[in-house]
């Protein structure tokens, strides 16, 4: 989701799709969108444990946004360059990866 959602702001600062009218830009970030649900709704399928899978409906979330921020910040950084990561940033971010390890943790006994 992270090109859906950002991704035209870079065509924008590029002059591709600066003219564009705001329903095209939807158009085209609904594109890429579903070409991203096709791979993340069978495969939250395949993961639910209601499905033969190894995670609960709680960890498939804390997983998908861990991956989110993963993906955002590679794109941050390498498409839209003029973007910096600081202190700030990381900590939120091994924060995030904290809840990942709770989310994960086996309470049951």
């Amino acid at each position: 989701m992270t090109l859906a959602w950002y991704g035209h702001l870079r065509l924008g600062e590029l002059g591709i799709s600066r003219n564009w009218p705001l329903y095209v830009v939807i158009l085209f970030s609904w594109l890429i969108a579903l070409a991203e649900y096709s791979f993340q709704v069978p495969a939250n399928r395949m993961g639910y444990v209601g499905n033969g899978g190894p995670f609960t409906l709680v960890q498939l979330k804390v997983l998908q946004e861990a991956i989110t921020l993963v993906v955002f910040t590679i794109v941050a950084t390498v498409v839209f360059q003029g973007q910096s990561i600081r202190w700030n940033h990381i900590v939120s971010f091994v924060l995030l990866i904290a809840a990942v390890y709770f989310a994960f943790i086996n309470t049951e006994k």
